[in-house]
């Protein structure tokens, strides 16, 4: 906070701020007779004039004090009422220098803020006399400039934020452009800490003095200002939040509509499936894709459930946004390769060559787990982008075994080659595929749940639960009493749970080989 006093006359300090010479060592007495107009009714001297007693002219001026009182506390009553009822900051800063002037009974005020380019800018004026006001705004205007143009800039030419000696300099400059005879009191806007402008107070009355107690209600103004500029910044901030959160909920909303609604129906197995993101839109996905545009067509009638079917798994190295965007331009890649028919590495590398020129400068990856699914033979063939490898759990010999083969992850590599690999499903077996969010789910320890949990709970549930969901649903279960109820998980969680059930002799005549 910095007072500015500019009269160049000798004066004494008190207490109460700057006394004019005249009245410094004046008996209290003879002050009140020179500043009250009241005489008493009675009692006349010998100009016939009525006598003033001490009494009367103590008790006239404390009911003076008590109405400036009165009138300082409506004042800035009203000033909180508006900095609760504004929602527009531009109109509430219209009253800081009316309302500063005011409460002060100065001549006027004047608002600066700062901007973060380091500029500042006369943001409000009030003057009492109008053909003054044009004079102090010259003269405001001036000293900002003179303050600003003498500001280091960057290297790229930006003006650098007002310094505490560039403050300084601008109280004086200010100072020094209204003249010797304006009494002047400025004072910070703060707002976290950061000085945000100043709030000038002025008048021109030689006897006017910037006592304590009008220095403490310029900065009650001026805190209520800060109030006001931080208010708006987090009303904008709080937009600005609100606006992504809804981008967030449409984009979140457009990747579920992404995945698949519900499992296929497809001869001879039983699905379940589930995504479960750690943020509202996810770097996971799966999908079921069928193997021929008669497929596709076919729907209707059924015939598309004997039909070879695509089952994918894959997950996009990072979270959010970003992550869902890559995801879905993935899937719709995939997508349009699975049609051509090639073999599932000849699909992992053309779609690691379309997408290498995207991936490479984003900083960002994705593991792949792709396979065909042949319901007429049970053959499931398939190839692997650095996925984590799918569980088979073969029921004749209620074993484990992984379903894995040497890849690199997508767009790490355009020359990447990717390998098939084949696996003759039996009655009875189920195939789990899974991302890492399963095995990197931690507990409050640190300790990972890692795959020999999975493998172990993934065996019990293929002797103990009758279908797919059902087994989908306990290992969800293990992997949440594992981590806690408390945690949440850290990232993206897929699984899917493909389960043979009938025989091949079930297939339709109808369909031929």
């Amino acid at each position: 906070m910095t007072a500015v006093p500019l009269p160049r006359q000798p004066a004494q300090r008190s207490e109460t701020g700057t006394v004019p010479p005249s009245a410094a060592n004046t008996p209290a007495t003879e002050i009140l007779r020179d500043r009250l107009t009241v005489r008493t009714p009675g009692g006349a001297n010998s100009g016939g004039a009525p006598e003033v007693t001490p009494v009367f002219a103590l008790k006239e001026l404390v009911a003076r004090l008590n109405r400036e009182q009165h009138k300082i506390q409506d004042l800035l009553s009203s000033l909180g009422f508006a900095l609760r009822s504004f929602n527009n900051l531009n109109q509430f800063l219209e009253l800081i220098p009316l309302m500063a002037s005011r409460v002060t009974d100065s001549d006027g005020g004047a608002l600066l803020l700062f901007k973060p380019n380091g500029q500042v800018r006369l943001e409000r004026l009030h003057c009492q006399d109008s053909r003054w006001c044009q004079d102090i705004r010259k003269a405001l205007e001036t000293a900002t400039r003179q303050v600003t143009s003498s500001l280091p800039t960057t290297a790229a030419g930006e003006t650098i934020a007002l310094t505490p000696s560039a403050i300084a300099t601008l109280d004086h400059q200010v100072s020094h452009y209204l003249g010797a005879d304006v009494q002047l009191f400025g004072t910070a806007i703060l707002v976290k800490n950061t000085e945000r402008g100043r709030l000038y107070v002025f008048s021109r009355d030689p006897q006017y003095g910037w006592t304590e107690t009008r220095q403490k209600l310029v900065r009650l103004v001026a805190d209520q200002t800060a109030v006001a500029i931080e208010n708006d910044e987090l009303t904008v901030e709080l937009r600005k939040k609100e606006r992504l959160d809804r981008e967030l909920e449409i984009g979140a909303e457009i990747q579920l509509r992404l995945l698949p609604r519900s499992c296929p129906k497809i001869q001879g197995i039983e699905l379940a499936a589930r995504c479960q993101s750690a943020n509202r839109v996810g770097g996971d996905f799966y999908d079921f894709i069928p193997a021929s545009y008669d497929q596709i067509r076919s729907k209707k009638d059924g015939s598309s459930e004997w039909g070879r079917w695509s089952l994918v798994i894959g997950d996009v190295m990072g979270k959010g946004v970003p992550a869902g965007l890559i995801m879905t331009m993935t899937r719709g890649m995939l997508r349009a390769e699975v049609l051509n028919g090639h073999s599932p590495a000849r699909i992992l590398q053309h779609l690691n060559r379309v997408m290498y020129a995207d991936l490479e400068n984003s900083n960002r990856f994705v593991t792949l787990f792709y396979s065909e699914y042949d319901p007429k033979t049970r053959l499931l063939s398939y190839s692997n982008a650095a996925q984590n490898p799918p569980l088979l759990w073969q029921a004749a010999t209620k074993t484990i075994r992984r379903l894995d083969t040497l890849g690199m992850l997508i767009g790490l590599d355009a020359d990447t080659h990717y390998h098939d690999a084949q696996v003759q499903l039996q009655a009875g077996d189920t195939l789990i595929y899974y991302t890492d969010g399963f095995t990197d789910a931690a507990n409050q320890s640190g300790d990972r749940f890692d795959e020999e949990n999975l493998t172990r709970s993934f065996q019990w549930a293929c002797q103990h639960c009758n279908h797919p969901q059902a087994i989908l649903e306990y290992l969800f279960n293990q992997v949440q009493k594992f981590t806690g109820t408390a945690n949440r998980n850290a990232d993206d969680m897929t699984l899917i749970v493909m389960q043979v059930k009938s025989a091949v002799s079930d297939q339709p005549s109808a369909i031929s080989p």
